[in-house]
């Protein structure tokens, strides 16, 4: 499986990008999970529902099945926040993992960046970060820009950095 990552601030747009990205990759037969950091509050779990009673009664984890999906809910319960590497490897093999956040990590990423939300740009202090797309011109950068909104581009981009087959 190859990764490759999705970086910025918050409100920059990675997810919006990955939702254009996820459909473009299928188009081109390439097999595309995803994995998404999330903040602390993050639930998928509500009060309520059997599994949620299950994971309250203190089991370790919870598996909801139907005819359509199944989701795995393990609790931590104190133990440390599973590393990338750990997640990657829960995943059934496909062609390619975009990786939305986990930005300290060591894998390519392309920061998504609008100079609009006033954040500064994560580029010159990673040097995993090997693109940008952005909304505006951006000058002095040691990587290839890309316009956020060329989603074939970015994904031609990703496509050649992961060295996969499929581009169209």
């Amino acid at each position: 499986m190859r990764v490759f990552g999705l970086a910025g601030w918050s409100g920059s747009g990675k997810t919006t990008l990955v939702s254009q990205l996820i459909p473009e990759f299928v188009r081109r037969g390439i097999r595309v999970s995803t994995i998404k950091h999330a903040h602390h509050a993050f639930d998928v779990d509500q009060p309520g529902k059997d599994s949620y009673v299950h994971r309250m009664a203190g089991a370790s984890e919870v598996l909801v099945s139907s005819a359509n999906r199944y989701a795995l809910m393990h609790e931590l319960r104190g133990a440390p926040e599973p590393t990338l590497d750990q997640l990657l490897a829960r995943l059934s093999p496909v062609d390619l993992v975009l990786v939305e956040g986990f930005k300290r990590d060591r894998h390519e990423k392309l920061e998504i960046h609008r100079p609009s939300i006033g954040k500064p740009l994560l580029a010159p202090d990673d040097p995993n970060i090997v693109a940008v797309a952005s909304d505006a011109a951006l000058v002095g950068l040691r990587v290839p820009l890309l316009s956020i909104d060329d989603v074939p581009a970015i994904a031609d981009f990703i496509v050649s950095r992961a060295r996969l087959s499929g581009a169209a």
